[in-house]
């Protein structure tokens, strides 16, 4: 099946304005009090700490790491710079190497020039962390580290921290990213940018932590309902992030979902797909990518298509239930339900 363009611009129109509607009513349900949580995000910067291993004994700057950082500095060294085991100090003569290198110099020095402090991150990371303990008090929060990882690792999740890579957020312009475009495809690196820094925090800190999927979860159905409520669940920790910064489209893609999102769902219920089970059927519709394929012209379709629709369900069904509580609709493991009481037929 190919979805057409023809006789769609009224329809657009209409949808883009309901969905402006939506969004506006979304966005008053998530103004919440959270003034009295005392709390404050402090993102450590583990770069500028490893970086004084050009100028200090290296014996004693990796004994103050290694004090300071805990388990990351052993992950950090053993599974994202893959240098040696730390049981081992013979890994001393590579890391010698590494911070001796142009490479790593030129690295550093783009990483510094766009990141002299960190505190437009700090800002959005306190405010998430805050709606995290409103919604989970009980919640423990991971210490964040930022690091830099010679373009190996953009987010780590560790034993009581979370990590970023600086390197994987130095704007989509940076001088790096073309020489590693076979590894990281522009519609890849077009978001590593600074914006987008706290979004990918909170969302690795809820898939990864709070609510990973279960392995249960095998028919594309099940998959779209908890991507929606991992998207809804950001809904409500980055109310102020904008959609498009949260699934990582475009405006274009954005818009797309928009108007063809009628012909989106009737194309996964003719191809019988909402109860496929076989991941390689169903990846294309869960993962990243350019676009679609088959569905759209011009690969102008937008990817992900599983993972929007997810979404827009469990915003129909949070709408049309307003008194159940984010922690219910979390706990709820009957994906049927879910799209039966959200009555979703797009139209």
């Amino acid at each position: 099946m190919t979805i057409l363009y023809s006789g769609k611009l009224k329809q657009f129109y209409a949808l883009f304005l309901a969905a402006t509607l939506i969004t506006a009513c979304e966005q008053d349900k998530n103004k919440v009090d959270i003034s009295n949580i005392k709390l404050e995000v402090h993102i450590e910067r583990f770069d500028h700490d490893f970086d004084m291993l050009r100028t200090r004994p290296m014996p004693q700057q990796v004994t103050v790491l290694q004090k300071k950082y805990g388990d990351f500095y052993q992950d950090y060294i053993e599974r994202i710079l893959e240098v040696g085991n730390i049981a081992d100090t013979s890994y001393f003569a590579d890391l010698r190497q590494v911070v001796s290198g142009k490479p790593y110099m030129d690295l550093k020095h783009e990483v510094d020039s766009v990141y002299p402090n960190l505190d437009k991150q700090e800002e959005g990371l306190t405010d998430a962390f805050k709606r995290i303990k409103y919604y989970f008090p009980a919640k423990q929060l991971p210490k964040v580290y930022a690091y830099f990882s010679g373009f190996q690792a953009q987010t780590t999740l560790g034993n009581g921290y979370f990590g970023v890579g600086l390197d994987m957020f130095l704007g989509a312009k940076s001088k790096f990213y073309p020489a590693l475009v076979n590894t990281f495809p522009h519609y890849l690196s077009r978001r590593f940018t600074p914006d987008n820094m706290v979004p990918r925090i909170i969302e690795g800190i809820i898939r990864e932590d709070m609510f990973p999927e279960s392995g249960n979860d095998k028919s594309l159905l099940a998959k779209m309902i908890y991507e929606g409520k991992m998207m809804y669940l950001m809904d409500q920790l980055l109310p102020d992030v904008p959609d498009t910064t949260k699934i990582g489209y475009t405006r274009q893609q954005l818009e797309w979902c928009q108007a063809f999102e009628s012909n989106v769902w009737g194309y996964f219920l003719e191809e019988n797909l909402l109860y496929e089970t076989d991941y390689i059927k169903l990846q294309k519709y869960l993962n990243e990518a350019p676009f679609t394929p088959g569905l759209g012209e011009k690969n102008e379709s937008a990817p992900k298509l599983a993972v929007w629709t997810g979404w827009r369900i469990v915003r129909q069904y949070m709408i049309k239930h307003p008194d159940t509580t984010l922690q219910q609709l979390l706990a709820m493991t009957d994906a049927q339900k879910v799209l039966n009481d959200a009555g979703y037929h797009p139209k």
